[in-house]
Protein backbone atom coordinates (compact mmCIF):
# COMPACT_ATOMS: atom_id res chain seq x y z
CA UNK A 1 0.00 0.00 0.00
CA UNK A 2 1.43 3.36 -1.06
CA UNK A 3 2.29 5.73 1.77
CA UNK A 4 0.11 8.84 1.91
CA UNK A 5 1.89 12.09 1.16
CA UNK A 6 1.58 14.41 4.17
CA UNK A 7 -0.47 17.58 3.86
CA UNK A 8 1.46 19.84 6.18
CA UNK A 9 -0.13 22.93 7.69
CA UNK A 10 1.23 25.61 9.97
CA UNK A 11 -1.04 26.46 12.90
CA UNK A 12 -1.43 29.84 14.57
CA UNK A 13 -3.81 30.74 17.35
CA UNK A 14 -5.24 34.23 17.55
CA UNK A 15 -7.59 36.23 19.77
CA UNK A 16 -9.58 38.18 17.16
CA UNK A 17 -11.27 41.37 18.44
CA UNK A 18 -14.97 41.97 17.79
CA UNK A 19 -16.56 45.41 17.43
CA UNK A 20 -17.38 45.54 21.16
CA UNK A 21 -13.84 44.61 22.21
CA UNK A 22 -14.57 40.96 23.07
CA UNK A 23 -11.89 38.66 21.66
CA UNK A 24 -12.65 35.28 20.11
CA UNK A 25 -10.17 32.40 20.13
CA UNK A 26 -9.39 31.35 16.56
CA UNK A 27 -7.22 28.56 15.15
CA UNK A 28 -5.79 29.24 11.68
CA UNK A 29 -4.28 26.41 9.60
CA UNK A 30 -2.33 27.31 6.44
CA UNK A 31 -0.78 24.89 3.93
CA UNK A 32 3.01 24.84 4.17
CA UNK A 33 3.28 24.35 0.41
CA UNK A 34 0.91 26.43 -1.65
CA UNK A 35 0.71 27.45 -5.27
CA UNK A 36 -0.94 30.84 -4.90
CA UNK A 37 -3.71 32.74 -3.12
CA UNK A 38 -6.03 30.40 -1.23
CA UNK A 39 -9.64 30.62 -0.03
CA UNK A 40 -10.60 30.49 3.63
CA UNK A 41 -12.97 27.79 4.90
CA UNK A 42 -14.24 28.44 8.40
CA UNK A 43 -16.16 26.61 11.15
CA UNK A 44 -17.48 28.46 14.22
CA UNK A 45 -18.38 26.33 17.22
CA UNK A 46 -19.29 26.23 20.92
CA UNK A 47 -17.61 22.83 21.25
CA UNK A 48 -13.91 23.73 21.14
CA UNK A 49 -12.14 25.29 18.15
CA UNK A 50 -9.75 22.83 16.56
CA UNK A 51 -10.23 20.42 19.46
CA UNK A 52 -9.38 17.44 17.23
CA UNK A 53 -6.12 19.02 16.05
CA UNK A 54 -2.74 18.24 17.63
CA UNK A 55 -1.41 21.05 19.80
CA UNK A 56 1.56 21.65 17.51
CA UNK A 57 2.72 24.47 15.27
CA UNK A 58 2.88 22.16 12.23
CA UNK A 59 0.33 19.40 11.66
CA UNK A 60 -0.53 16.83 9.00
CA UNK A 61 -4.08 17.17 7.58
CA UNK A 62 -3.87 14.30 5.07
CA UNK A 63 -7.05 12.79 6.53
CA UNK A 64 -9.01 16.02 6.12
CA UNK A 65 -10.66 16.09 2.67
CA UNK A 66 -9.64 19.74 2.34
CA UNK A 67 -6.11 18.95 3.48
CA UNK A 68 -4.74 18.65 -0.06
CA UNK A 69 -7.11 21.18 -1.61
CA UNK A 70 -5.15 24.32 -0.77
CA UNK A 71 -7.58 25.89 1.69
CA UNK A 72 -6.82 28.02 4.71
CA UNK A 73 -8.83 26.26 7.43
CA UNK A 74 -10.15 28.33 10.33
CA UNK A 75 -11.85 27.19 13.56
CA UNK A 76 -13.29 29.63 16.09
CA UNK A 77 -14.82 29.44 19.57
CA UNK A 78 -17.95 31.56 19.75
CA UNK A 79 -18.22 34.17 22.48
CA UNK A 80 -18.46 32.83 25.99
CA UNK A 81 -17.26 29.33 25.11
CA UNK A 82 -13.96 27.56 25.75
CA UNK A 83 -11.08 29.98 25.06
CA UNK A 84 -13.16 32.93 23.84
CA UNK A 85 -14.16 35.94 25.89
CA UNK A 86 -17.68 37.29 26.39
CA UNK A 87 -21.00 35.85 27.46
CA UNK A 88 -22.56 32.75 25.90
CA UNK A 89 -26.22 32.74 24.99
CA UNK A 90 -27.88 29.61 23.66
CA UNK A 91 -29.13 29.99 20.07
CA UNK A 92 -28.42 33.74 20.10
CA UNK A 93 -30.86 35.38 17.63
CA UNK A 94 -29.82 37.79 14.88
CA UNK A 95 -30.81 41.40 15.54
CA UNK A 96 -31.65 44.20 13.16
CA UNK A 97 -28.27 45.51 11.90
CA UNK A 98 -29.64 49.05 12.15
CA UNK A 99 -29.92 48.59 15.90
CA UNK A 100 -27.07 50.61 17.39
CA UNK A 101 -24.46 48.55 19.21
CA UNK A 102 -26.05 45.21 18.32
CA UNK A 103 -23.94 42.10 18.85
CA UNK A 104 -24.90 38.65 17.59
CA UNK A 105 -23.48 35.67 15.71
CA UNK A 106 -23.91 37.52 12.43
CA UNK A 107 -21.81 40.49 13.52
CA UNK A 108 -19.19 38.22 15.09
CA UNK A 109 -18.92 36.29 11.83
CA UNK A 110 -18.65 39.51 9.83
CA UNK A 111 -15.92 40.90 12.10
CA UNK A 112 -13.99 37.63 12.01
CA UNK A 113 -14.05 37.46 8.21
CA UNK A 114 -12.99 41.09 7.97
CA UNK A 115 -10.00 40.42 10.25
CA UNK A 116 -9.01 37.24 8.40
CA UNK A 117 -9.10 38.86 4.97
CA UNK A 118 -6.92 41.73 6.20
CA UNK A 119 -4.48 39.79 8.38
CA UNK A 120 -3.99 36.29 7.02
CA UNK A 121 -1.45 36.46 4.24
CA UNK A 122 -1.96 34.45 1.06
CA UNK A 123 -5.77 34.43 1.04
CA UNK A 124 -7.66 35.02 -2.22
CA UNK A 125 -10.36 37.22 -0.71
CA UNK A 126 -13.00 34.46 -0.68
CA UNK A 127 -14.48 32.79 2.39
CA UNK A 128 -16.79 29.83 2.95
CA UNK A 129 -18.41 28.56 6.14
CA UNK A 130 -19.65 25.09 7.03
CA UNK A 131 -20.58 23.22 10.18
CA UNK A 132 -22.84 20.56 11.68
CA UNK A 133 -25.50 21.04 14.38
CA UNK A 134 -24.78 24.16 16.46
CA UNK A 135 -21.96 25.05 14.02
CA UNK A 136 -24.57 24.56 11.27
CA UNK A 137 -26.81 27.13 12.97
CA UNK A 138 -23.79 29.45 13.24
CA UNK A 139 -23.21 28.96 9.52
CA UNK A 140 -26.77 30.11 8.84
CA UNK A 141 -26.57 33.14 11.12
CA UNK A 142 -23.22 34.09 9.63
CA UNK A 143 -24.82 34.31 6.20
CA UNK A 144 -27.75 36.58 7.15
CA UNK A 145 -25.94 39.90 6.67
CA UNK A 146 -22.82 38.57 4.94
CA UNK A 147 -19.42 40.14 4.63
CA UNK A 148 -18.65 40.82 0.94
CA UNK A 149 -15.92 38.16 1.06
CA UNK A 150 -18.37 35.43 2.11
CA UNK A 151 -19.11 33.53 -1.11
CA UNK A 152 -20.75 30.21 -0.09
CA UNK A 153 -22.00 28.32 2.97
CA UNK A 154 -23.14 24.83 3.87
CA UNK A 155 -25.28 24.73 7.03
CA UNK A 156 -25.65 21.10 8.11
CA UNK A 157 -28.21 19.79 10.61
CA UNK A 158 -28.74 23.42 11.53
CA UNK A 159 -31.06 24.17 14.43
CA UNK A 160 -34.26 25.76 13.16
CA UNK A 161 -37.23 27.00 15.17
CA UNK A 162 -36.76 25.64 18.68
CA UNK A 163 -40.46 25.65 19.55
CA UNK A 164 -41.93 24.28 16.34
CA UNK A 165 -39.21 21.70 15.83
CA UNK A 166 -35.65 20.50 16.51
CA UNK A 167 -33.78 20.28 19.79
CA UNK A 168 -36.15 21.48 22.49
CA UNK A 169 -39.74 21.23 21.24
CA UNK A 170 -41.66 19.53 18.46
CA UNK A 171 -45.00 21.18 17.70
CA UNK A 172 -45.00 22.63 21.21
CA UNK A 173 -44.33 19.30 22.93
CA UNK A 174 -41.26 19.61 25.15
CA UNK A 175 -38.31 17.30 24.46
CA UNK A 176 -37.60 16.43 28.06
CA UNK A 177 -34.54 14.17 28.16
CA UNK A 178 -32.63 16.12 25.51
CA UNK A 179 -33.68 19.56 26.78
CA UNK A 180 -32.72 18.62 30.34
CA UNK A 181 -29.37 17.00 29.55
CA UNK A 182 -28.17 19.34 26.78
CA UNK A 183 -29.01 22.62 28.55
CA UNK A 184 -27.24 21.35 31.68
CA UNK A 185 -24.16 20.40 29.67
CA UNK A 186 -24.00 23.69 27.75
CA UNK A 187 -24.62 26.08 30.63
CA UNK A 188 -22.85 24.69 33.68
CA UNK A 189 -19.25 24.85 32.40
CA UNK A 190 -17.62 27.06 29.77
CA UNK A 191 -16.07 24.04 28.05
CA UNK A 192 -19.28 21.88 28.12
CA UNK A 193 -17.46 19.26 30.16
CA UNK A 194 -20.12 18.79 32.84
CA UNK A 195 -22.68 16.06 32.14
CA UNK A 196 -25.60 15.59 34.50
CA UNK A 197 -24.46 13.09 37.16
CA UNK A 198 -27.05 10.35 36.77
CA UNK A 199 -26.52 7.51 39.23
CA UNK A 200 -28.13 4.82 37.09
CA UNK A 201 -27.77 3.41 33.57
CA UNK A 202 -31.44 3.14 32.49
CA UNK A 203 -33.10 6.54 32.82
CA UNK A 204 -36.71 5.64 32.02
CA UNK A 205 -37.54 5.18 35.71
CA UNK A 206 -35.36 8.15 36.72
CA UNK A 207 -37.36 10.55 34.56
CA UNK A 208 -40.61 8.95 35.72
CA UNK A 209 -39.63 9.45 39.38
CA UNK A 210 -38.71 13.05 38.57
CA UNK A 211 -42.44 13.72 38.42
CA UNK A 212 -43.63 17.22 37.56
CA UNK A 213 -41.17 19.40 35.66
CA UNK A 214 -41.31 21.94 38.47
CA UNK A 215 -39.05 19.50 40.37
CA UNK A 216 -36.16 20.18 38.00
CA UNK A 217 -35.37 23.59 39.49
CA UNK A 218 -36.55 22.69 42.97
CA UNK A 219 -34.34 19.59 43.23
CA UNK A 220 -31.52 19.97 40.70
CA UNK A 221 -30.91 23.13 38.67
CA UNK A 222 -31.87 25.67 41.36
CA UNK A 223 -32.52 28.31 38.68
CA UNK A 224 -28.88 28.28 37.48
CA UNK A 225 -29.47 26.96 33.94
CA UNK A 226 -30.72 29.92 31.83
CA UNK A 227 -32.15 27.86 28.98
CA UNK A 228 -34.20 25.73 31.38
CA UNK A 229 -35.51 28.90 33.00
CA UNK A 230 -36.62 30.08 29.56
CA UNK A 231 -38.48 26.81 29.01
CA UNK A 232 -40.39 27.43 32.23
CA UNK A 233 -41.11 31.11 31.51
CA UNK A 234 -42.19 30.57 27.91
CA UNK A 235 -44.39 27.45 27.59
CA UNK A 236 -46.11 28.85 24.47
CA UNK A 237 -44.93 30.29 21.15
CA UNK A 238 -44.69 33.83 22.48
CA UNK A 239 -42.54 36.78 21.40
CA UNK A 240 -39.48 35.16 23.01
CA UNK A 241 -39.58 32.13 20.72
CA UNK A 242 -40.76 34.13 17.71
CA UNK A 243 -37.87 36.57 18.00
CA UNK A 244 -35.45 33.68 18.54
CA UNK A 245 -36.67 31.83 15.43
CA UNK A 246 -34.50 31.85 12.27
CA UNK A 247 -37.79 32.03 10.36
CA UNK A 248 -37.90 35.70 11.41
CA UNK A 249 -34.59 36.72 9.88
CA UNK A 250 -33.71 34.06 7.27
CA UNK A 251 -35.88 35.11 4.35
CA UNK A 252 -33.63 34.27 1.43
CA UNK A 253 -30.22 32.85 0.59
CA UNK A 254 -27.93 35.90 0.73
CA UNK A 255 -25.07 33.73 -0.56
CA UNK A 256 -25.11 30.28 -2.23
CA UNK A 257 -26.38 27.89 0.45
CA UNK A 258 -26.16 24.08 0.52
CA UNK A 259 -28.38 22.71 3.30
CA UNK A 260 -27.63 19.18 4.59
CA UNK A 261 -30.16 17.13 6.57
CA UNK A 262 -30.87 13.57 7.67
CA UNK A 263 -34.15 11.67 7.57
CA UNK A 264 -33.18 10.06 10.89
CA UNK A 265 -31.63 13.07 12.60
CA UNK A 266 -32.45 12.62 16.28
CA UNK A 267 -31.69 16.27 17.12
CA UNK A 268 -32.25 18.62 14.18
CA UNK A 269 -34.47 16.83 11.69
CA UNK A 270 -36.60 19.91 11.02
CA UNK A 271 -34.09 22.75 10.62
CA UNK A 272 -32.59 21.98 7.19
CA UNK A 273 -36.01 21.24 5.68
CA UNK A 274 -37.76 24.21 7.28
CA UNK A 275 -35.08 26.77 6.40
CA UNK A 276 -34.74 25.42 2.86
CA UNK A 277 -38.51 25.84 2.37
CA UNK A 278 -38.40 29.35 3.79
CA UNK A 279 -35.52 30.47 1.55
CA UNK A 280 -36.97 28.78 -1.50
CA UNK A 281 -39.96 31.13 -1.54
CA UNK A 282 -37.71 33.99 -2.65
CA UNK A 283 -34.74 32.21 -4.19
CA UNK A 284 -34.58 34.38 -7.28
CA UNK A 285 -30.84 33.81 -7.76
CA UNK A 286 -31.14 30.01 -7.52
CA UNK A 287 -28.67 29.86 -4.65
CA UNK A 288 -30.74 27.64 -2.35
CA UNK A 289 -30.02 23.89 -2.46
CA UNK A 290 -30.79 20.89 -0.27
CA UNK A 291 -29.28 17.46 0.36
CA UNK A 292 -31.27 14.86 2.33
CA UNK A 293 -29.78 11.50 3.26
CA UNK A 294 -30.55 8.44 5.42
CA UNK A 295 -28.53 9.78 8.32
CA UNK A 296 -28.57 10.36 12.02
CA UNK A 297 -27.14 13.63 13.35
CA UNK A 298 -23.90 14.37 11.48
CA UNK A 299 -23.47 10.81 10.20
CA UNK A 300 -22.51 12.07 6.75
CA UNK A 301 -19.07 13.05 8.08
CA UNK A 302 -18.29 9.45 8.98
CA UNK A 303 -19.28 6.04 7.68
CA UNK A 304 -22.86 5.96 6.43
CA UNK A 305 -23.49 2.60 4.79
CA UNK A 306 -26.13 1.75 7.41
CA UNK A 307 -28.08 3.08 10.36
CA UNK A 308 -28.73 0.61 13.14
CA UNK A 309 -29.95 -2.59 11.49
CA UNK A 310 -30.77 -0.90 8.17
CA UNK A 311 -28.14 -1.33 5.45
CA UNK A 312 -27.91 0.85 2.32
CA UNK A 313 -25.42 -1.24 0.27
CA UNK A 314 -23.32 1.90 -0.39
CA UNK A 315 -21.53 4.42 1.82
CA UNK A 316 -23.98 7.29 1.36
CA UNK A 317 -21.50 9.75 2.91
CA UNK A 318 -19.19 9.48 -0.10
CA UNK A 319 -21.74 11.25 -2.30
CA UNK A 320 -22.17 14.10 0.16
CA UNK A 321 -18.42 14.60 0.71
CA UNK A 322 -17.73 14.79 -3.01
CA UNK A 323 -20.65 17.21 -3.51
CA UNK A 324 -19.58 19.54 -0.70
CA UNK A 325 -16.02 19.63 -2.00
CA UNK A 326 -17.29 20.42 -5.50
CA UNK A 327 -19.51 23.14 -3.99
CA UNK A 328 -16.72 25.02 -2.25
CA UNK A 329 -14.21 24.43 -5.04
CA UNK A 330 -16.58 26.16 -7.44
CA UNK A 331 -17.59 29.14 -5.31
CA UNK A 332 -14.23 29.74 -3.64
CA UNK A 333 -11.81 28.67 -6.38
CA UNK A 334 -13.78 28.91 -9.61
CA UNK A 335 -13.21 25.21 -10.37
CA UNK A 336 -16.01 23.33 -12.16
CA UNK A 337 -19.16 24.35 -14.02
CA UNK A 338 -21.31 25.31 -11.02
CA UNK A 339 -24.07 23.01 -12.23
CA UNK A 340 -25.83 21.90 -9.05
CA UNK A 341 -29.25 20.28 -8.97
CA UNK A 342 -31.91 21.85 -6.81
CA UNK A 343 -32.20 18.90 -4.42
CA UNK A 344 -30.34 15.64 -3.90
CA UNK A 345 -32.37 13.14 -1.87
CA UNK A 346 -31.32 9.57 -1.17
CA UNK A 347 -34.20 7.15 -1.73
CA UNK A 348 -34.38 4.60 1.07
CA UNK A 349 -35.88 1.25 0.22
CA UNK A 350 -34.49 1.33 -3.31
CA UNK A 351 -31.20 2.66 -1.84
CA UNK A 352 -30.10 5.09 -4.54
CA UNK A 353 -29.36 8.79 -4.84
CA UNK A 354 -31.89 10.87 -6.77
CA UNK A 355 -31.76 14.49 -7.90
CA UNK A 356 -34.70 16.81 -8.48
CA UNK A 357 -35.29 20.10 -10.29
CA UNK A 358 -38.06 21.01 -7.83
CA UNK A 359 -38.80 19.89 -4.30
CA UNK A 360 -41.05 18.21 -3.61
CA UNK A 361 -41.11 16.83 -7.17
CA UNK A 362 -43.98 18.08 -9.33
CA UNK A 363 -44.56 14.54 -10.59
CA UNK A 364 -45.99 13.32 -7.27
CA UNK A 365 -49.68 12.68 -6.75
CA UNK A 366 -51.21 13.16 -3.31
CA UNK A 367 -52.97 10.03 -2.11
CA UNK A 368 -54.86 9.63 1.14
CA UNK A 369 -54.14 6.52 3.16
CA UNK A 370 -57.15 6.10 5.44
CA UNK A 371 -57.15 4.62 8.94
CA UNK A 372 -59.94 2.06 9.07
CA UNK A 373 -62.08 1.13 12.12
CA UNK A 374 -60.87 -2.50 11.89
CA UNK A 375 -57.28 -1.18 12.24
CA UNK A 376 -56.41 -1.73 8.60
CA UNK A 377 -55.18 0.87 6.10
CA UNK A 378 -56.64 1.59 2.68
CA UNK A 379 -56.58 4.24 -0.03
CA UNK A 380 -60.39 3.98 0.08
CA UNK A 381 -62.29 6.16 2.56
CA UNK A 382 -64.08 4.21 5.35
CA UNK A 383 -67.62 3.31 4.33
CA UNK A 384 -69.11 3.15 7.83
CA UNK A 385 -70.97 6.18 9.12
CA UNK A 386 -69.61 5.50 12.59
CA UNK A 387 -66.32 4.05 13.61
CA UNK A 388 -63.38 4.80 15.89
CA UNK A 389 -60.35 3.18 17.47
CA UNK A 390 -59.78 3.88 21.16
CA UNK A 391 -57.06 3.29 23.74
CA UNK A 392 -56.32 4.36 27.30
CA UNK A 393 -53.39 6.72 27.86
CA UNK A 394 -51.89 6.73 31.35
CA UNK A 395 -49.08 9.22 32.10
CA UNK A 396 -48.09 7.02 35.03
CA UNK A 397 -47.15 4.27 32.54
CA UNK A 398 -45.93 6.14 29.43
CA UNK A 399 -44.86 4.44 26.20
CA UNK A 400 -41.04 4.49 25.94
CA UNK A 401 -39.69 6.13 22.81
CA UNK A 402 -37.07 3.44 22.37
CA UNK A 403 -36.55 -0.03 23.78
CA UNK A 404 -35.24 -0.14 27.33
CA UNK A 405 -32.69 0.57 28.61
CA UNK A 406 -32.79 4.28 27.81
CA UNK A 407 -29.29 5.53 28.50
CA UNK A 408 -28.15 9.11 29.04
CA UNK A 409 -28.19 11.00 25.74
CA UNK A 410 -24.40 11.11 25.50
CA UNK A 411 -23.71 8.39 28.04
CA UNK A 412 -21.90 5.04 27.66
CA UNK A 413 -23.53 2.58 25.26
CA UNK A 414 -26.23 5.12 24.38
CA UNK A 415 -28.39 4.30 21.35
CA UNK A 416 -29.49 7.93 21.05
CA UNK A 417 -27.98 8.39 17.59
CA UNK A 418 -29.92 5.59 15.90
CA UNK A 419 -33.22 5.41 17.80
CA UNK A 420 -35.29 6.89 14.96
CA UNK A 421 -34.55 3.80 12.85
CA UNK A 422 -35.25 1.38 15.70
CA UNK A 423 -37.57 -1.59 15.21
CA UNK A 424 -41.01 -0.55 16.55
CA UNK A 425 -42.08 -4.08 17.50
CA UNK A 426 -41.15 -3.25 21.09
CA UNK A 427 -44.40 -1.23 21.40
CA UNK A 428 -46.74 -2.39 18.65
CA UNK A 429 -48.62 -4.83 20.90
CA UNK A 430 -49.07 -2.38 23.79
CA UNK A 431 -52.75 -1.59 24.45
CA UNK A 432 -51.99 2.16 24.47
CA UNK A 433 -50.56 2.07 20.93
CA UNK A 434 -53.10 1.92 18.11
CA UNK A 435 -51.71 0.05 15.07
CA UNK A 436 -53.19 0.18 11.57
CA UNK A 437 -51.72 -2.18 8.96
CA UNK A 438 -52.07 -2.47 5.19
CA UNK A 439 -52.06 -5.72 3.24
CA UNK A 440 -48.78 -6.76 1.63
CA UNK A 441 -47.95 -4.55 -1.33
CA UNK A 442 -48.31 -6.14 -4.74
CA UNK A 443 -45.97 -3.55 -6.27
CA UNK A 444 -43.47 -0.96 -5.09
CA UNK A 445 -44.89 2.21 -3.51
CA UNK A 446 -42.58 5.25 -3.70
CA UNK A 447 -43.34 8.24 -1.51
CA UNK A 448 -41.36 11.45 -2.10
CA UNK A 449 -42.00 14.73 -0.32
CA UNK A 450 -43.79 15.90 2.80
CA UNK A 451 -45.90 13.48 4.85
CA UNK A 452 -48.88 14.98 6.70
CA UNK A 453 -51.09 13.11 9.12
CA UNK A 454 -54.68 14.33 9.38
CA UNK A 455 -56.31 12.98 12.52
CA UNK A 456 -59.84 13.46 13.80
CA UNK A 457 -59.52 12.74 17.51
CA UNK A 458 -61.16 13.19 20.88
CA UNK A 459 -60.21 12.59 24.48
CA UNK A 460 -61.96 12.25 27.82
CA UNK A 461 -59.45 14.76 29.20
CA UNK A 462 -58.81 18.38 28.27
CA UNK A 463 -55.37 17.99 26.67
CA UNK A 464 -53.49 15.20 24.90
CA UNK A 465 -50.41 14.46 22.82
CA UNK A 466 -50.70 12.65 19.52
CA UNK A 467 -47.70 10.75 18.17
CA UNK A 468 -47.96 9.35 14.64
CA UNK A 469 -45.50 6.93 13.03
CA UNK A 470 -45.43 5.86 9.37
CA UNK A 471 -43.75 2.44 9.32
CA UNK A 472 -42.37 0.07 6.67
CA UNK A 473 -43.06 -3.51 7.82
CA UNK A 474 -40.66 -6.02 6.28
CA UNK A 475 -41.88 -9.40 4.93
CA UNK A 476 -42.83 -12.16 7.37
CA UNK A 477 -39.69 -14.12 6.55
CA UNK A 478 -36.40 -12.84 5.19
CA UNK A 479 -34.26 -15.91 4.44
CA UNK A 480 -31.18 -13.72 3.87
CA UNK A 481 -31.41 -12.11 7.33
CA UNK A 482 -33.93 -13.74 9.64
CA UNK A 483 -33.61 -10.99 12.25
CA UNK A 484 -35.03 -8.53 9.72
CA UNK A 485 -38.19 -10.58 9.27
CA UNK A 486 -41.21 -8.38 10.14
CA UNK A 487 -38.90 -5.51 11.08
CA UNK A 488 -40.92 -2.34 11.67
CA UNK A 489 -38.84 0.51 10.23
CA UNK A 490 -40.16 3.97 11.13
CA UNK A 491 -40.02 6.05 7.96
CA UNK A 492 -41.47 9.21 9.52
CA UNK A 493 -42.53 10.06 13.09
CA UNK A 494 -43.73 13.16 14.91
CA UNK A 495 -45.61 14.45 17.96
CA UNK A 496 -48.25 17.16 18.30
CA UNK A 497 -49.52 18.69 21.55
CA UNK A 498 -53.31 18.98 21.34
CA UNK A 499 -53.57 22.33 23.11
CA UNK A 500 -51.83 23.94 20.12
CA UNK A 501 -54.20 22.61 17.45
CA UNK A 502 -55.52 26.12 16.67
CA UNK A 503 -52.23 28.00 17.02
CA UNK A 504 -49.00 27.70 18.97
CA UNK A 505 -49.26 31.07 20.73
CA UNK A 506 -52.61 30.71 22.49
CA UNK A 507 -53.27 27.16 23.72
CA UNK A 508 -56.85 26.11 24.33
CA UNK A 509 -58.24 23.06 26.15
CA UNK A 510 -59.65 20.16 24.27
CA UNK A 511 -63.35 19.60 24.99
CA UNK A 512 -63.94 16.13 26.48
CA UNK A 513 -65.59 13.87 23.91
CA UNK A 514 -65.63 16.52 21.17
CA UNK A 515 -63.89 15.72 17.90
CA UNK A 516 -60.91 17.89 16.95
CA UNK A 517 -58.98 17.86 13.67
CA UNK A 518 -55.20 17.90 13.96
CA UNK A 519 -52.70 18.10 11.09
CA UNK A 520 -49.22 16.79 11.91
CA UNK A 521 -46.27 17.46 9.62
CA UNK A 522 -44.18 14.28 9.56
CA UNK A 523 -41.48 15.96 7.44
CA UNK A 524 -39.95 15.11 4.08
CA UNK A 525 -38.98 11.61 3.05
CA UNK A 526 -37.97 9.76 -0.10
CA UNK A 527 -38.78 6.10 0.44
CA UNK A 528 -39.83 3.07 -1.55
CA UNK A 529 -42.01 0.57 0.26
CA UNK A 530 -40.97 -2.56 -1.60
CA UNK A 531 -43.28 -5.18 -3.04
CA UNK A 532 -44.12 -7.72 -0.34
CA UNK A 533 -43.73 -5.14 2.46
CA UNK A 534 -46.63 -3.65 4.37
CA UNK A 535 -47.40 -0.08 5.43
CA UNK A 536 -48.21 0.46 9.09
CA UNK A 537 -49.36 3.53 11.04
CA UNK A 538 -49.00 3.70 14.80
CA UNK A 539 -50.75 6.32 16.96
CA UNK A 540 -50.05 6.85 20.66
CA UNK A 541 -50.20 9.63 23.26
CA UNK A 542 -46.95 9.25 25.22
CA UNK A 543 -43.34 9.05 23.98
CA UNK A 544 -41.22 9.05 27.10
CA UNK A 545 -38.86 10.51 28.15
CA UNK A 546 -37.91 12.16 24.85
CA UNK A 547 -41.23 14.02 25.21
CA UNK A 548 -42.43 15.15 28.62
CA UNK A 549 -45.65 13.68 29.97
CA UNK A 550 -48.73 15.70 29.09
CA UNK A 551 -50.89 15.78 32.25
CA UNK A 552 -53.88 15.25 29.92
CA UNK A 553 -55.63 17.81 32.07
CA UNK A 554 -55.28 21.30 30.64
CA UNK A 555 -53.25 23.66 32.80
CA UNK A 556 -51.73 26.94 31.56
CA UNK A 557 -48.10 25.90 32.11
CA UNK A 558 -47.13 22.20 32.16
CA UNK A 559 -43.78 23.13 33.73
CA UNK A 560 -45.79 24.08 36.84
CA UNK A 561 -48.07 21.04 36.95
CA UNK A 562 -48.90 19.37 40.24
CA UNK A 563 -48.74 15.59 40.61
CA UNK A 564 -52.54 15.52 40.92
CA UNK A 565 -52.88 17.12 37.47
CA UNK A 566 -51.72 13.93 35.71
CA UNK A 567 -54.75 11.84 34.83
CA UNK A 568 -55.60 8.71 32.85
CA UNK A 569 -57.78 9.33 29.77
CA UNK A 570 -59.38 7.49 26.89
CA UNK A 571 -58.27 8.61 23.44
CA UNK A 572 -60.37 8.12 20.32
CA UNK A 573 -59.30 8.21 16.66
CA UNK A 574 -62.28 8.70 14.39
CA UNK A 575 -62.25 6.38 11.35
CA UNK A 576 -65.50 6.81 9.47
CA UNK A 577 -66.96 8.35 6.33
CA UNK A 578 -67.83 11.71 7.90
CA UNK A 579 -64.75 12.00 10.18
CA UNK A 580 -61.94 10.22 8.36
CA UNK A 581 -58.40 10.12 9.67
CA UNK A 582 -55.71 9.66 7.03
CA UNK A 583 -52.06 10.06 6.08
CA UNK A 584 -51.33 12.30 3.10
CA UNK A 585 -48.74 10.59 0.89
CA UNK A 586 -47.03 12.20 -2.12
CA UNK A 587 -46.77 9.15 -4.37
CA UNK A 588 -44.58 8.93 -7.46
Amino acid sequence: MAQQTPALYTVTREMIPMRDGVRLYTVICKPVNNSGPMPILMTRTPYGAGRALPNDSTIDLSNNRYGKEQYILVYQDIRGKNNSEGEFRMHRPVNDPAQKGTIDESTDTYDTIDWLIKNVKGNNGKVGIHGISYPGFLTLTGSVHPHPALKAVSPQAAMGDLFLGDDFHHNGAFRLSYGFEYSYRMETEKDNSQYFPFKQFDLYDWYLRLGSLKNVNEKYFKGKVPTWNNFVKHPNYDTFWQYDSPLRYLKTAAVPTLHIGGYYDQEDITGPQLIYEQMERSDFQKWNHLVLGPWYHGQWEGKADSIGRIAFTVNTADFYKALELRWFNYYLKGIGDGNFDEVYAFQTGSNQWKSYATWPPKETVIKKLYLQPDRSLSFVKPAAANGAVTYISDPAHPVPYRALPIQATYGPKSRWRTWQAEDQRFVYNRPDVACFVMDSLTEDLTVTGKIIAHLVVSTTGTDADWIVKLIDVYPDTDPTDLEMSQYQLPVAMEVFRGRFRKNFSSPVPMVPGKAATIAIDLHMINHTFKKGHRVMVQVQSTWFPVIDRNPQKFIPNIFEAKESDFIKTTQSIRCNSSEPSYIELPVQ
